[in-house]
């Protein structure tokens, strides 16, 4: 009898077992289908297929007639309307690009930079209102914030131009590498003319946010490369995207070359290993993921991001402004504009957000070519009244 208990008792478990995992498969199911029922809608909703044909032709024709060399996405509502990659990764050796090819991303990179310092004040290990002296003491220019570095306003010099007497050819300093950590040295020790007192007015300069990524490896003591790994890049999925690292052993095999718009190849030169300004390597589909983290608070708080996304450098008031890390259009009719372009080395960046709709135009070339800003064409495909020539600036 005991005996017969047991077997009833396993069979009945077995069988609940079975309806259990079939239920949770059917569910799973039910969701997949829900998804993808909503990305449909969206689709449709959005006129994708005749959006997509359109800016077919229209990348086509700038690949052909305008010689550009890259890869575009183009996303509304989140989701992926069109991409594509066009020409080739090295000339040389006439490697073709993919979509998943990693490009330079200049100075869009300051995005990234200005959200790892944001990620740090939202945990409380700095203030936006903290002087650099507080981080390097022996920090010589006076009343600098981390605000007014991120928001162009310190009144700096840029380096680039200020640091190169110093330094050994080709990108060497005392027999080491130019990097962070050397542009700080000869800054501080030496003079450099700034371009005006803190705060007094907006001047774009890149020594702002090589400094910012001094003061992330302070804080955070990892070193820059490490710290965007972990707190960034891991956690959103960005499997295509690093920092450069000069010292690092890793082989990046989807990374791209820059050439000159000739097609010659860009060779490494002085100030390349400096980061924080620019330095971000990143594929299309990897940035979109950055933009969507935006519409979330998996890395900053909503305040947080508000505040990033307003604009403090009254460099064009009312129309172009600069937040914590991004540029802003603004003319109070059309819709909020939040981007970044970058330009380094024969690399082309453009990185366009429209809020209001989820639009995200990302447009990375290797091969200097100014078609890459310029994106009215996509703009119209896209039913939009935004105007492109406020996007079509380098950085």
């Amino acid at each position: 009898m005991s005996q017969f208990k047991v077997v009833f008792f396993l069979f009945f478990y077995v069988l609940f077992i079975c309806c259990a995992s079939e239920t949770s498969e059917d569910t799973r199911r039910k969701v997949l289908t829900f998804s993808k029922d909503s990305v449909n809608k969206i689709l449709i909703e959005i006129n994708a297929t005749e959006k997509t044909k359109k800016l077919d032709s229209l990348f086509k024709k700038k690949a052909t007639l305008d010689g550009f060399n890259g890869c575009v996405l183009v996303a509304q509502r989140g989701q992926i309307i069109y991409k594509n990659a066009f020409g080739l990764s090295n000339f040389k050796t006439k490697d073709s690009l993919t979509i998943n090819s990693s490009f330079q991303l200049a100075s869009a990179s300051k995005t990234f930079t200005a959200t790892a310092i944001l990620i740090l004040a939202d945990q409380g290990k700095l203030l936006l209102t903290d002087n650099v002296q507080k981080f390097f003491p022996a920090f010589p220019y006076q009343g600098i914030t981390i605000k007014l570095l991120l928001t162009h306003r310190s009144g700096l010099f840029n380096y680039i131009y200020c640091c190169e007497k110093y330094c050994e050819k080709p990108n060497k300093y005392k027999k080491g590498l130019f990097d962070n950590a050397a542009m700080m040295e000869v800054i501080t020790t030496h003079t450099c003319d700034v371009f005006a007192q803190p705060n007094k007015k907006f001047e774009y300069s890149n020594t702002n946010y090589a400094i910012l990524a001094c003061i992330v490896e302070k804080v955070s003591g990892l070193c820059f490369a490490d710290y965007m790994e972990q707190t960034i890049f891991k956690p959103l999925g960005m499997n295509d995207t690093w920092v450069h690292n000069p010292k690092g052993s890793i082989i990046h095999k989807n990374k791209t070359m820059g050439h000159k718009a000739s097609g010659s190849l860009e060779d490494e030169t002085y100030a390349d290993d400096v980061v924080g300004d620019k330095g971000i390597y990143s594929t299309v589909e990897d940035l979109l993921k950055w933009d969507q983290s935006f519409y979330t608070d998996n890395l900053l708080k909503k305040t947080t991001i508000e505040k990033a996304f307003t604009g403090y450098s009254n460099e064009h008031k009312g129309k172009r402004n600069y937040g914590y890390g991004w540029r802003i259009t603004d003319d109070g009719k059309s819709p909020k504009i939040i981007y970044h372009n970058g330009w380094w080395h024969g690399y082309n960046s453009l990185f366009f957000r429209r809020p209001s709709d989820q639009t995200t135009i990302i447009v990375l070339g290797n091969k200097y070519n100014r078609s890459t800003y310029q994106i009215q064409g996509v703009l119209s495909i896209l039913n939009s009244n935004s105007s492109a020539m406020d996007f079509e600036g380098s950085e």
